[in-house]
């Protein structure tokens, strides 16, 4: 069914798409009217169902959203914080509690205290000027520290839109077959979590017959922790968009799709701003420089669902479709986007490829360490001395970064959770064992990700923790497969009653129901999530015990 609605909502393409038609349609009010939801069913020749099983799903579509004016971030970082419950008391002086919602996660991770209201992102101090805000003062946008240890790939400087774009005229005057020889040299890998080399995506797609064929970029940086993405998207978009040319150019795409969270409306901003920059520069449009080469982009802002970080449910997304994982075979490079071939990769991945096209693919790949190439974007959050951004060759000893870059931790920490909810929960002193690369963390039980680190102080319960990521997975999931969808909110509960009575779970029952997870769920959110909490009964066993039979 999937299929037919995709080719049905792909018959106005990305001209007047349906997904964004539902997001103007709940601009003003925070939903779709029902009146407004069978009108878009009957334009895009869909059922009202199916158009309501779409808005009922997005946080910020969603009837529960109707009227709310201001949406405080419930993200991991800022509750390990401890900063959110000041926060909204604070917003009650000009606020009703009705009108208060939440949003996960923001990309204000280094300092906390987050918040949306009228369209931008506020954090640390800014609740302070809550009536400045309202007034239409202007407040400076967040700072954090950026570093880099190692080679610069994607925290070098930028020189301006005519000399980065040289790349670009280098690109197109070689062959899409020696593009793709230079990336699979680079030993260029997914940054999002999944470590897919990027040369056999793109070899894929470009094999695969097709007049349209996309380049999407999964901009979607729903991690919590995790602001690596929003930092190239708002300070190095060129490192972006030209990735997605010149990975077009390999593919026989002329279409490039970003995909950005709602949650990150300056990122949105500021990416259009880049593309109408280098549309006036000839650098996109027909024929760019002369090639024959044709190419355009199209900003699609998301609306609030961690799952659409999973690329197949990303994809139905775009299509105004319930965004459910899709089960695979077949491929998104070979049905993806309005059925069509399509290549979906994370901003930092698309961002590499620039440098890989202007210094070569054995230069990328002599950088980092085994199959773990290049560097990697390290997000460190508000626990740390000098939270903030910072670039490190693979293969680089996390020490380097928790201590060195990151300047300590400013309070007593126990645990880390590293590459997002999916990713590992690493006690500090397994600090020293573990280097930044996929191979490291995975021979020690956990994953890099995308590399974001939320901290656990040393007052925070592991058995809360545990709660908080059985209850985001929970609201979080697609619903498509059972091990997910009732899993997470079986383990919720279960964990919820330990925490609330004298009933002790059953340690048995407790694993079988992770490993059912673990092993049957479609996708990462449901299968990934048993990584941490195996962690956290391996580490921190004798915290736990008291919840255990």
């Amino acid at each position: 069914m999937s299929k037919n609605l995709g080719e049905l909502s792909g018959r106005k393409g990305l001209r007047e798409n349906l997904f964004e038609e539902l997001g103007i349609a709940a601009s003003e009010t925070g939903t779709v009217s029902k009146e407004k939801t069978k009108q878009l069913a009957e334009d895009f020749l869909m059922g009202t169902a199916n158009v309501y099983g779409t808005v009922s799903f997005y946080d910020f579509l969603r009837p529960e959203n109707q009227g709310k004016k201001v949406y405080v971030c419930n993200g991991s970082a800022c509750m390990t914080a401890g900063t959110q419950g000041k926060l909204k008391d604070k917003l009650k002086s000009e606020f009703t509690e009705e009108e208060i919602g939440e949003m996960c996660c923001l990309g204000r991770c280094h300092e906390n205290s987050a918040f949306n209201y009228g369209g931008r992102n506020y954090s640390g101090s800014d609740a302070e000027k809550i009536k400045d805000i309202k007034a239409g003062k202007p407040v400076p946008m967040d700072k954090y520290n950026v570093g880099q240890v190692g080679t610069p790939v994607l925290t070098g400087s930028f020189h301006g839109i005519d000399d980065y774009y040289q790349t670009l005229k280098k690109a197109l005057q070689m062959s899409p077959d020696d593009i793709l020889a230079e990336l699979k040299t680079s030993g260029l890998r997914g940054r999002g979590g999944a470590g897919f080399p990027i040369g056999f995506k793109l070899e894929s797609c470009k094999n695969t017959a097709g007049n349209i064929k996309f380049i999407v970029c999964n901009a979607d940086e729903g991690d919590p922790g995790a602001y690596s993405d929003r930092y190239l998207l708002e300070e190095r978009p060129h490192a972006v968009l030209l990735g997605m040319i010149i990975a077009g150019y390999v593919a026989g795409a002329n279409t490039g799709v970003v995909y950005i969270r709602g949650e990150y409306p300056e990122a949105i901003t500021i990416t259009q701003q880049a593309i109408d920059d280098i549309r006036t520069k000839g650098f996109i449009g027909d024929n760019i420089l002369g090639s024959g080469f044709s190419y355009d982009f199209k900003i699609i802002r998301a609306k609030g669902a961690y799952i659409c970080g999973e690329e197949t449910a990303l994809l139905s997304s775009i299509e105004g479709q319930r965004p459910e994982v899709r089960v695979r075979p077949p491929y998104p490079t070979q049905h993806g986007l309005f059925n069509k071939p399509t290549v979906v990769n994370n901003v930092e991945t698309l961002a590499c490829i620039p440098w890989v096209v202007d210094k070569g693919g054995a230069a990328f790949a002599a950088i980092g360490r085994g199959k773990s190439t290049g560097t990697k974007l390290v997000s460190l959050d508000g626990f740390f001395n000098k939270p903030g951004i910072y670039e490190v060759d693979m293969g680089t000893p996390l020490s380097v970064v928790i201590n060195g870059l990151g300047g300590g931790f400013r309070a007593p920490v126990k645990a880390m959770h590293i590459g997002g909810p999916l990713g590992g929960l690493v006690p500090t002193d397994k600090i020293s064992d573990l280097t930044v690369d996929f191979e490291s963390f995975a021979q020690n039980g956990f994953l890099l990700g995308h590399a974001s680190v939320v901290c656990l102080p040393s007052d925070y319960p592991i058995i809360k923790y545990i709660e908080h990521l059985f209850q985001f997975t929970a609201h979080e999931s697609c619903g498509k497969c059972f091990p997910c969808r009732l899993g997470s909110t079986r383990g919720y509960e279960m964990v919820g009653k330990a925490l609330t009575s004298d009933y002790k779970m059953d340690r048995e029952l407790f694993t079988d129901l992770i490993t059912t997870m673990e092993i049957g769920s479609l996708c990462a959110l449901g299968g990934g999530l048993p990584l941490p909490i195996r962690n956290s009964l391996k580490y921190f066993d004798n915290e736990l015990a008291q919840y255990f039979s």
